[in-house]
């Protein structure tokens, strides 16, 4: 039986200044929260955060996120948050703040809200997390039962975040039409755990727009600190539109790619995940067999935003075949997202691509 499935968030609220609002929304959902927070994101937040819960009577626990959503960390968290009988858990912060917190939900069957700092990936909005090795090596996904409770992204703390993390999102963001399309070719299920809605593959395809339309001038006004239309348009479309259509439209091998990054050591390790997946797009592009034309079209918008595309971008200049290798074998291993679009990759051809994509954005 073909079923078609579309998932998503209870709420999602955005806008400049709407942190001071999290402790009225939270409390609607629960009475003992534990927000979880690196330092340096607390440091910028934890001041309105704390009014805010003061405002609306509500006290909280904070506990620092080390750093990686690893299993480990996880299983910390999740003690901590039994000890302090949480009934609401609170991921404050970026991608692997908020994957770690949804993790926590999960295991202690807890509502789950996400405040994200930074519009630098779609993973406020889903019910997944990505796992990595304590060392950050990508270990694989955990999906649970439902997505978060309640999304709240402030316009003003986003950019007041470093800019490459707003270029970041737009990486991430440009994948869901390009993944989403693929996979549908082949019917593949998605990560919502069936076929894709029209509404999902409309949802992908605003993004698209959205970001060829907007996401230069947002990069600019961003830049200077500004909350403009268009850097709304931009938040929206990393942070919903692109959660809402990877989730519910497929995902294929430009996320694979960045999965096979990981493999290597050195500089390409501590780039983001929107710069790696934005190379990543590049090379499903090639792998896809599209114009030179059509590559260049997404090539030249990512070197406006200051994305990777080149191998020097990556800091890849000098790896080897055989490091392009262990990049293809990671991204084609059993279980990739790289399937959804061809089950018959192989390492070499990745690592083609990944070299080919080199050579249209130097020529």
């Amino acid at each position: 039986m073909q079923k078609k499935v579309f998932i998503s968030p209870k709420k999602y609220i955005q806008g400049a200044g709407v942190l001071n609002q999290i402790g009225e929304e939270v409390a609607k959902i629960g009475k003992a929260p534990l927000v979880l927070s690196d330092s340096n994101v607390w440091g910028i937040t934890g001041s309105t955060v704390e009014e805010s819960f003061k405002a609306s009577g509500t006290s909280y626990f904070y506990e620092e996120f080390t750093g990686e959503s690893s299993t480990t960390e996880m299983d910390r968290l999740t003690n901590v948050g039994k000890d302090k009988n949480a009934d609401v858990v609170i991921g404050l912060g970026g991608g692997k703040t908020i994957d770690t917190a949804k993790a926590v939900g999960d295991a202690l069957g807890i509502p789950v809200v996400v405040a994200p700092t930074t519009a630098s990936t779609d993973a406020p909005t889903s019910s997944l997390s990505v796992v990595y090795s304590d060392d950050g090596v990508f270990e694989g996904y955990k999906f649970y039962n439902k997505n978060p409770d309640l999304v709240l992204i402030d316009s003003k703390v986003v950019v007041g975040a470093p800019i490459f993390l707003l270029a970041s999102g737009m990486g991430d963001a440009m994948a869901t039409l390009v993944e989403a399309r693929a996979s549908q070719k082949r019917n593949s299920d998605t990560m919502a755990g069936g076929k894709a809605t029209l509404a999902a593959q409309a949802i992908a395809e605003k993004a698209e727009e959205v970001l060829f339309d907007q996401g230069i001038a947002a990069y600019r006004a961003a830049k200077q600190g500004l909350v403009t239309p268009q850097v709304e348009a931009i938040i929206e479309a990393n942070t919903l539109l692109s959660g809402l259509g990877f989730e519910n439209g497929g995902v294929a091998a430009a996320h694979a790619v960045h999965n096979g990054f990981t493999a290597l050591e050195g500089e390409v390790h501590r780039l983001t995940h929107g710069q790696k997946v934005a190379y990543g797009v590049l090379t499903q592009l090639v792998l896809e067999g599209y114009s030179e034309t059509e590559i260049l079209r997404y090539a030249n918008f990512f070197k406006e935003i200051e994305l990777p595309t080149t191998l020097k971008d990556l800091h890849l200049e000098d790896a080897t075949y055989e490091d392009l290798l262990k990049i293809g074998e990671l991204a084609t291993i059993e279980g990739e997202t790289s399937h959804n679009m061809n089950p018959e990759l192989t390492p070499e051809q990745i690592a083609d691509a990944i070299l080919a994509v080199n050579e249209i954005t130097t020529a």
